[in-house]
């Protein structure tokens, strides 16, 4: 796609948004618009261009029940929720083609029609995370279709390659399910994302040895390895601190004695905080892939 000027001066806008401004959608919206107008969500490529726009909104209400107005006239309806939004993003990436009338010289604009649904999709996919760099919206289409979040750094690149392996299927259920939830635009998933690592550190602890503490010194003393006693001291303080803020905060349990968490950047905090924690801990006892 193309790299503008400022691009190349100043660098890429700060992916830092977890919102989709009106200009953002709409730039979205008119790009799924050319795609209904011009044929690229038929079913295959005799269709007929306004049969596959009348099958399209009948579908995607179905799927995606409370979107407003005529869908095969998307860029004139009114925004929707995120989420809905990326629901939308993602129905139309799994419905998407490319549909071209190509003659036997190659020629485009007459003879036989044709409709590649991987390159369809290939396009779309690049179009959309075109308009989400340049509205620093903190989201991409992957390879598969799906809308992750994006967490930069290297916390964010383990979240994105994570295998785990810990040979606890539970345990692995537990990490998957963080993993997963904590990288999907729904900010309500974000919170029991974490309550589920959290979840997922106090069974670690157990993997081990059967009592916790006991349990927990093994992997730590794995994590430092031998000749790091101060490192060693550090991931012991830094376990104890993460432990006690499951007690305190509303994490895991909902005591009145508890102080709740108030906003997605904290949730954000404190999940890369334990998540980098047991991501060292896992690689160092060979649980992750």
């Amino acid at each position: 796609m193309t790299q503008y000027f400022s691009d190349r001066e100043l660098g890429e806008l700060p992916r830092a948004s977890s919102e989709l401004s009106a200009t953002a959608w709409q730039g979205i919206a008119w790009l799924i618009q050319d795609r209904i107008n011009n044929g690229s969500f038929r079913r295959n490529a005799h269709e007929k261009q306004w049969e596959s726009a009348k099958r399209f909104d009948a579908m995607i209400k179905a799927e995606i029940s409370a979107l407003p107005g005529r869908m095969d006239k998307i860029s004139r309806i009114q925004q929707p929720t995120l989420v809905d939004a990326m629901d939308v993003i993602e129905f139309c990436w799994r419905e998407v083609g490319k549909y071209e009338l190509v003659n036997h010289y190659g020629h485009v604009g007459q003879g036989i029609e044709t409709l590649d649904k991987q390159a369809g999709q290939e396009e779309f996919k690049d179009h959309v995370n075109h308009m989400f760099r340049r509205n620093g919206v903190t989201f991409d289409l992957t390879e598969q279709g799906k809308i992750e979040r994006l967490i930069p750094g290297p916390v964010g690149s383990a979240l994105r390659s994570a295998v785990f392996q810990s040979r606890d299927p539970e345990l692995d259920q537990l990490l998957e399910t963080a993993r997963r939830k904590i990288l999907v635009p729904d900010e309500n998933e974000h919170w029991d994302a974490l309550e589920k690592l959290w979840d997922a550190w106090e069974r670690l602890k157990t993997v081990e040895h059967s009592d916790k503490a006991k349990g927990a010194a093994i992997m730590l003393d794995k994590a430092a390895g031998t000749s790091q006693p101060k490192l060693r001291d550090l991931l012991e303080e830094e376990a104890k601190v993460l432990t006690d803020a499951g007690n305190k905060l509303r994490i895991r349990h909902w005591e009145t004695n508890q102080e709740r968490l108030e906003t997605s950047q904290q949730v954000d905090y404190l999940f890369q905080r334990m998540f980098s924690l047991l991501h060292l801990i896992l690689r160092s006892t060979g649980r992750v892939g």
